[in-house]
């Protein structure tokens, strides 16, 4: 299944170019699912997926419904706790959503979609309507963090010693943790994963939408370096609410002229990877399923099939290698390998590369720790593990050059013996 994940600066009008993207799809003939948290004129506002016209289904992401919902399992799963504590349960109707609850019924919906139930209904498109651009770039990093730290807190090796639990809350004085503590962090996991392996997937692609001006400028500079962080494949920018050239009015003239500017500076930035496409201004807000078809006349909304097939994408580094250094023959399985000309001093260095336009020195933090690099570029945070190679050489420096991060990489003699 094609999934396309569409996001913009705040007030941009994402949700509607995420309509009229689906409403294009169908009318080429492809059964498609729009996901969205906001009411759609002409859309019903059912939570599970619902006919709007021939080939295109909605359903609106309810995450009240989902908070209370959770939260309730979760009360009837720790009854004994809070028995013993002398806790008193809440009900529904008392309950009010927490921040944050917004995004995990997104998480949820997004599995539902990619693995769960609604998988079966046998849709060829996924548009999914998402927060504002930082909003989503948080939200897609998510299920790998959260999964890390599900790791982190309880080992799945620890289940293993289930038996000894008794025992061991004997010997340490504290209880041990119950076992359903486990199984929900296991479905959790399974859940997380799901989700993770749809944004990783080769047939998704972020679509933005931005109304050209200074600010959507700023946040769209900003955020190309978070979407490589994160290995995010843009494959469309649309240019919002443009409005008509040549007008005789000549305020409208100089601010259609200030549209046209900035959109030639994003084909500049953007280009070749990534398709612009222009969006009339109605002169207002669009009302309905024929408003919607206006703003993809031509089709120039409709994602292009992708023929690459499903499975993982590639990650977003690759290794440069001086050809292959003693001992290191298969111990980079999976990496992308660079083959460059061996350093001037003949010392077997591998260089681990990862492209992050729009970066500056001075807002780059990188830190290893383990078998890990905690990289930290302005805003933006993730944790990439080392592929099993370059977790026995220990670092020897980094630099950012031509919009690339290079860090350098010498194999560590006590992990890596070398062999003559």
């Amino acid at each position: 299944m094609r999934t396309v994940l569409v996001t913009g600066p705040g007030g941009g009008g994402r949700t509607t170019v995420a309509a009229a993207t689906a409403l294009a799809a169908a009318r080429r003939g492809r059964r498609t699912l729009l996901l969205s948290a906001d009411g759609i004129p002409g859309f019903p506002g059912n939570t599970e997926p619902t006919e709007v016209t021939d080939g295109l289904w909605s359903a609106r992401v309810d995450s009240g419904e989902h908070f209370r919902a959770e939260l309730l399992a979760l009360q009837d799963q720790a009854a004994t706790v809070l028995d013993l504590l002398g806790g008193n349960r809440l009900d529904g109707e008392e309950l009010t959503e927490l921040p944050g609850s917004t995004e995990l019924a997104l998480l949820h919906t997004l599995r539902r979609a990619a693995r769960g139930d609604w998988s079966r209904l046998g849709h060829d498109l996924l548009v999914v309507d998402l927060p504002p651009l930082r909003e989503a770039l948080a939200l897609l990093a998510l299920p790998e963090q959260l999964r890390r730290y599900l790791r982190r807190l309880l080992p799945p090796e620890r289940q293993a010693a289930r038996a000894l639990r008794p025992m061991l809350a004997q010997l340490a004085g504290v209880p041990m943790p119950a076992q359903w503590l486990y199984e929900a962090a296991a479905r959790r996991d399974a859940e997380l994963a799901a989700v993770q392996a749809l944004i990783e997937d080769r047939g998704t692609t972020l679509r933005l939408v931005a109304e050209p001006g200074p600010a959507a400028e700023d946040a769209l500079r900003t955020a190309r370096t978070g979407l490589a962080l994160h290995g995010l494949r843009v494959d469309t920018l649309a240019v919002n609410r443009v409005l008509p050239r040549h007008s005789a009015d000549p305020w409208f003239a100089e601010l259609a002229a200030q549209q046209e500017k900035t959109a030639d500076r994003w084909s500049e930035e953007w280009a070749p990877g990534t398709a612009l496409r222009e969006v009339p201004h109605l002169g207002r807000d669009p009302r309905g399923l024929d408003d919607l078809a206006r703003l993809a006349e031509d089709d120039a909304l409709a994602p292009e099939p992708d023929g690459r097939g499903g499975g993982r994408a590639e990650d977003p580094w690759w290794i440069e290698s001086p050809g292959t250094p003693d001992g290191t023959g298969g111990a980079l399985p999976g990496g992308r390998i660079v083959t460059v000309p061996p350093a001037d001093d003949g010392e077997p260095v591998l260089v681990w590369c990862l492209p992050l336009p729009g970066a500056v020195k001075k807002d780059l933090q990188l830190v290893r720790r383990g078998d890990e690099l905690l990289l930290t570029v302005g805003p933006f945070h993730r944790i990439v593990p080392l592929e099993s190679g370059l977790r026995r050489c220990t670092v020897a420096g980094a630099a950012l050059t031509d919009g690339v991060l290079r860090v350098r990489f010498t194999p560590d003699p006590g992990l890596w013996p070398r062999t003559d």
